[in-house]
């Protein structure tokens, strides 16, 4: 094992994989900076580019971007009160106070502090926990792992919060999804609809870019002002090691947070939001003259930001070792060791030992480099977060939909980018959490290979195995307190009806329009064969027998229990379109969407690339409304950079348009119509 861990280390250190690393960092601590846009959307939007990449390099350029979003995180939370990512939302309590009394480079100074010491710990207990879970994962078959496909799935109920029965069903969904394609058994086309884009299954990049990238590129749209203006005070270097000595004066506070952050983060569905929160209320119960937090204490800053990075090493633990997620950013990992052949169990602690030891070295350089650029460069990461959205909301867009393309270099993940970004809003809107969807997707492709596997070599009695009965008990007992809580109140729910007692709205409907889908699924699937059929009939008693639970939640529970369930996961002062009347909000994202339907109409008429030209010209100058030369400039500058990185550079074939076939000319000349 220290061999491996040698080699790993050497395979980190060439410099072309540092130069990767470094560019993760850069991209990953500028995505921090701008609210919406943390670790989830970079991975989704960089797993298209890592399809030519070796393992080590691919995933030095992922852990290096997401494993510093929640460095920078820290400077909007510190300056403008908004926190970059969910898991800065403690930080904003003393962070901003403190910001207010000009004193925002000794919180910026104690928080990089802070996400360094935690960010390592997190990587030293993966290394740590190595050599024990590697006698473990020898002992694993097919059973077992299946078995922690069931407990990733049953954590489902944990990510969804307050919305077990909105969770659940969505992990239903994505279960049905993630069976779309050839039957790999028995070669049957399911739910394809005579496409053959469809064929070889769902793509994952336009998917996840969908679920969670879209969606908040749309809520900026829809805000339009920028996040926030101003600063706490001179960004200086000597402020900011001052606030670096007030960290390691607090060093036992920073250790028990960081561990409580690791320990926390190791546990499936235990997420970002939570987390640091916890480690926020266990400083104030365990900190002398508690009172002071909330009004601008080092301390706040230092216990969240410690918890928040720590976690890190702790979500890679089950996800390398058992394939089970830790939450929506890891599920988007365990897509990307699957794409690059990296089957997460045993073979990742034993075959693919480097790798793993590799992981840990990223995870701590990427830490140190995050570090040090945002000590040097706080001033010039905060004007990211005053970026207008006009400038900033298209540039990112095209980015997105050039990532989606990237996926299977198809027309189709265009269409299937727009479509489920559209779902995704949706959902984000009326209060749906979205990780359990993917989580579903990710898990359903593992789930039924090694259900197959199971059955085949074991039968029925793959069930009575040690390891397996004990992993199903967790998570029956995992899954039951908040499902017995859903259904308790469902059923008092029936109970305590009135006539005429219903309210419809736009959550009922988006609960019948999903068991409508569900109804149509289950009516295509009746003549499958009974092997092809087993996992998807599960996925769609899963969504309707969830789904139904919350229609009538929704149709006849109380208007309060309704706005508990459907309340976001963040405070209402986190969420970006809590000033934005809702009529006008509905207005700017059906235009945001308008926008890209037009879009991809353009694109199959003019090609890609011209496209995207008009709809960054069409979106600054006409929805923004920015000044002609700022629109023109902007357009013009953005597609040349995406011409020289992706034709020049990446060489990446163009969908052809009816242009292109009308002009074979033009087509021959430019190469992009």
């Amino acid at each position: 094992m220290l061999h491996a861990a040698v080699q790993a280390l050497f395979l980190v250190l060439e410099p072309m994989r540092l130069l990767i690393m470094a560019g993760g960092v850069l991209l990953g601590l500028s995505l921090g900076v701008i609210p919406g846009l943390g670790g989830v959307v970079g991975l989704a939007i960089l797993i298209p580019f890592t399809y030519s990449m070796d393992g080590p390099s691919s995933f030095a350029l992922l852990l290096g971007m997401a494993s510093v979003t929640t460095v920078s995180d820290l400077i909007p939370a510190v300056l403008f009160g908004v926190p970059g990512t969910v898991g800065a939302a403690a930080t904003v309590m003393d962070g901003h106070a403190l910001a207010k009394k000009g004193q925002a480079a000794q919180a910026f100074g104690a928080g990089y502090a802070a996400s360094l010491i935690g960010g390592i710990f997190g990587a030293v207990l993966l290394a740590v926990a190595i050599p024990v879970l590697r006698p473990v994962a020898l002992h694993l078959a097919s059973p077992e792992l299946l078995s922690f496909c069931i407990f990733g799935l049953s954590m489902v109920a944990v990510l969804s919060g307050r919305a077990p029965l909105k969770g659940l069903t969505a992990a239903g969904l994505g279960l049905m999804l993630a069976m779309i394609g050839a039957d790999s058994q028995t070669g049957t086309q399911r739910w394809t609809f005579d496409t053959f884009y469809l064929w070889d299954h769902l793509p994952l990049v336009p998917l996840t870019l969908g679920i969670f990238a879209v969606p908040e590129l749309a809520d900026l749209a829809v805000r339009r002002a920028p996040i926030a203006a101003g600063a706490g005070g001179t960004i200086s270097i000597a402020g900011q090691w001052q606030g670096f000595r007030e960290a390691v004066r607090h060093w036992k506070l920073v250790l028990r947070c960081s561990a409580l952050g690791a320990m926390l983060g190791a546990v499936p569905g235990v997420g970002s939001a939570v987390i640091d929160w916890i480690a926020y209320g266990h400083a104030v119960r365990t900190e002398k003259n508690p009172e002071t937090f909330g009004q601008g204490d080092i301390r706040g800053v230092i216990a969240a930001e410690a918890s928040n990075n720590a976690k890190e090493g702790g979500h890679l633990l089950p996800t390398i070792a058992f394939g089970v997620p830790a939450g929506a950013s890891m599920a988007l990992l365990l897509s990307a060791f699957l794409m690059h052949g990296f089957v997460p169990g045993p073979e990742m602690l034993t075959k693919h030992l480097d790798i793993t030891y590799s992981i840990m070295w990223t995870l701590t350089l990427a830490h140190v480099l995050g570090a040090g650029i945002c000590l040097c460069a706080s001033g010039i990461f905060s004007r990211l977060a005053t970026v207008r959205p006009g400038i900033l909301v298209p540039l990112v867009l095209s980015v997105v939909l050039l990532g989606a393309y990237e996926g299977s270099q198809s027309s189709g993940d265009l269409i299937a980018l727009v479509l489920f970004g559209a779902v995704g809003w949706v959902m984000k809107r009326l209060g749906w959490p979205r990780p359990p969807l993917i989580l579903g997707y990710v898990i359903g492709g593992l789930f039924e290979r090694y259900l197959f596997i199971s059955t085949q070599i074991f039968g029925a009695g793959w069930v009575l195995r040690p390891i397996v009965l004990g992993v199903l008990a967790l998570s029956i007992w995992v899954a039951f307190r908040p499902l017995r809580i859903s259904v308790i109140d469902t059923v008092a729910t029936l109970r305590g009806l009135r006539p005429g007692h219903r309210r419809m709205g736009p959550r009922p409907l988006f609960s019948l329009g999903l068991l409508a889908v569900t109804a149509c699924g289950y009516w295509l699937s009746r003549d499958w064969p009974a092997a092809a059929n087993m996992v998807p009939q599960a996925a769609m008693l899963v969504t309707a027998t969830f789904g139904l639970l919350n229609l009538v939640t929704e149709l006849f529970g109380s208007a309060a229990e309704e706005a508990a369930e459907s309340a976001p996961a963040h405070p209402p002062e986190f969420d970006l379109l809590a000033s934005v009347p809702t009529a006008l909000a509905q207005q700017r994202a059906l235009r945001f969407f308008a926008v890209l339907v037009g879009f991809l109409f353009a694109s199959a008429a003019i090609g890609l690339l011209p496209s995207l030209f008009l709809m960054i010209l069409v979106l600054t100058r006409f929805e923004f409304h920015e000044k002609w030369s700022a629109s023109l400039a902007t357009s013009t500058i953005a597609i040349t950079i995406l011409y020289g990185l992706f034709d020049r550079l990446f060489s990446v074939p163009w969908p052809q348009s009816a242009l292109g076939d009308l002009l074979p000319g033009m087509r021959a000349m430019t190469g992009v119509v």
